[in-house]
């Protein structure tokens, strides 16, 4: 692939739809899943007793529950990025590919 190569399929609008879509989608996801996290280190921080707290008199507490919550939304923002993927950037990139290599 020659420098022109590279020049005109950065240059090219669906090339920068493309990485504009795909960063947004990154950035969104990784806030979300750092707001989780670091909203859990906070609560073990300031109030481990929350976290400790019985659910329902038995021996899982509160902070064995957030933890499993935890776990299931990564697998859920996992799920979301490859359906945005395959549904939207996937397609864009095939598109460029095409229009490219033209």
């Amino acid at each position: 692939m020659t420098p022109n190569d590279i020049e005109s399929i950065s240059q090219h609008p669906d090339f920068q739809q493309l990485v504009k879509r795909k960063r947004r989608l990154n950035g969104v996801l990784t806030l979300i899943m750092l707001c989780i996290y670091y909203g859990f280190v906070l609560l073990v921080a300031f109030s481990p007793e929350t976290l400790g707290q019985s659910l329902s008199g038995g021996v899982t507490t509160v902070g064995m529950l957030v933890g499993v919550l935890i776990v299931l939304a990564s697998f859920a923002l996992t799920g979301i990025y490859v359906h945005r993927a395959n549904n939207v950037l996937d397609p864009l990139n095939d598109k460029v590919k095409r229009e490219c290599a033209q």
